[in-house]
């Protein structure tokens, strides 16, 4: 197997799902035993998980697996790697939905499996689009958001235009509640604890409170008794408005064919 540098300057080398070189040396007797891809990227996600994208080296993930930083090379070449096949697991966690259920159910399901996959790992957010997203995982999540699309009847030049603005709602939104969360965790308080210290702290500058007055109105509009239930709120209308444009745009190719 060539050296981290080495795979780190091939232009060639754009994806790990596209190494298909044979490694040139086989492991040595010393080489930890049980170690393999699976276990390294489950740790990943783990160390991921718990410090984030800024913390994550592969001296860290060593210590984690207790083997020594070079071990790692003999399985990945790079960091980099490691982290598109972390990003890849991820997808793993979005369950398939039933082939003969209405779209617009799986639509939803989808979704809402996207925006969790966001919240449980807020680190996946700044990852996707650095990569390719050619994984087993990743591919059959695409596979999946295409059939749905494809089931709405939209006209076929129309169809990626439905999914990047459902699901690049979906990353938007869940990058922000998942940073939202995580922030409240690193200050050891609830969402509804944050919220309410942060709204706390606005009400109590008088030039602050002014100027949020039309937001609190909105938010009062809009109902809900936790942080949670006003989000889930505001992302069920979304996602509903996104549904009934395509059911207008499926209506109106239809009358004009």
């Amino acid at each position: 197997m060539g050296s981290a540098a080495d795979g780190a300057n091939s232009p060639s080398r754009v994806s790990v799902w596209l190494d298909r070189r044979t490694p040139s040396r086989t492991r040595k007797a010393d080489q930890p035993a049980g170690l393999d891809r699976d276990r390294i990227t489950a740790a990943s996600v783990r160390l991921l998980d718990a410090d984030g994208l800024a913390k994550f080296s592969m001296r860290r993930l060593a210590a984690e697996l207790d083997v020594t930083a070079m071990s790692l090379y003999w399985y990945v070449d790079t960091k980099d790697d490691l982290l598109e096949l972390a990003l890849d697991t991820l997808y793993e966690e979005i369950p398939a939905t039933p082939e003969d259920a209405d779209w617009r159910d799986r639509l939803r399901e989808l979704a809402t499996s996207y925006r969790k996959m966001f919240v449980r790992h807020p680190w996946a957010s700044g990852l996707v689009g650095s990569f390719l997203n050619i994984g087993p995982h990743s591919m059959l999540f695409s596979y999946a958001v295409q059939d749905v699309v494809r089931a709405t009847g939209l006209p076929l030049e129309q169809q990626t235009g439905a999914m990047a603005a459902v699901f690049q709602f979906v990353y938007g939104f869940g990058t922000t509640e998942g940073h939202f969360v995580q922030r409240t965790v690193q200050a050891g308080l609830t969402q509804d604890e944050y919220f309410a210290r942060a709204m706390g702290t606005i009400r109590a500058d008088p030039e602050l409170h002014r100027a949020m007055r039309p937001s609190e109105h909105l938010m009062d509009a809009r109902g809900g008794e936790t942080v949670e239930e006003m989000r889930d709120r505001d992302f069920t209308f979304a996602l509903d408005l996104l549904i009934a444009g395509i059911e207008a745009t499926c209506e109106n190719a239809a009358r004009h064919p």
